[in-house]
């Protein structure tokens, strides 16, 4: 699904982004569920920036396993870890990683417009571009790896920087009758 947003981009450039599973709830411009391994994600663009929200897919959701945002929080330091592995309650892990490439204006037009339709032809893919570029976007593509392990990638891109942002966030739910976090 592609929406061409009215709204500018809020966040400039990579290094304004931070990572953080602690941000409350924030105002989306743009807001889409798939249910994907046995969970209900809902994937929302902010201002150039995401929040994925993370519950069981049972009827109803059993409440929500967490709240990843990617963003320019107003008070936060920017910079995203290049990798982080914290525990999560509910889940037996949670990974996310980053990465920033700076390609030359053509493969940067290049690899946007690739994105860009291959997250577009995938029904639970979400694209939403901004005013000003068409180069200007935030993607959002979540997945299933196996039952219970889901993998969601997201791509921020800055055109006015030639910045492409990745990151890569995998969860993997609990095996029956085993303790969720770190082993005891």
């Amino acid at each position: 699904m592609h929406t061409a947003l009215s709204a500018p981009f809020v966040d400039t450039r990579a290094a304004d982004l931070t990572w953080t599973l602690a941000a409350p709830h924030l105002p989306a411009l743009l807001t889409r569920t798939a249910r994907v391994a046995g969970y209900r994600i809902v994937l929302r663009v902010l201002g150039a920036s995401h929040q994925v929200e993370l519950a069981e897919g049972g009827p109803g959701g059993a409440g929500w396993l967490l709240t990843e945002t990617v963003a320019c929080l107003p008070g936060a330091a920017g910079g995203l870890p290049d990798r982080a592995r914290p525990a999560v309650a509910g889940l037996a892990s949670y990974t996310f990683t980053s990465s920033v490439a700076v390609p030359e204006r053509a493969a940067f037009t290049d690899r946007v417009e690739r994105l860009r339709a291959a997250v577009e032809r995938d029904p639970r893919g979400v694209v939403a571009s901004f005013p000003g570029d068409p180069h200007a976007i935030t993607a959002l593509l979540p997945e299933a790896l196996a039952p219970g392990r889901v993998r969601w990638r997201t791509w921020h891109a800055y055109p006015q920087t030639r910045e492409l942002v990745t990151t890569t966030t995998t969860c993997e739910r609990p095996l029956p009758g085993h303790r969720s976090g770190k082993d005891v």
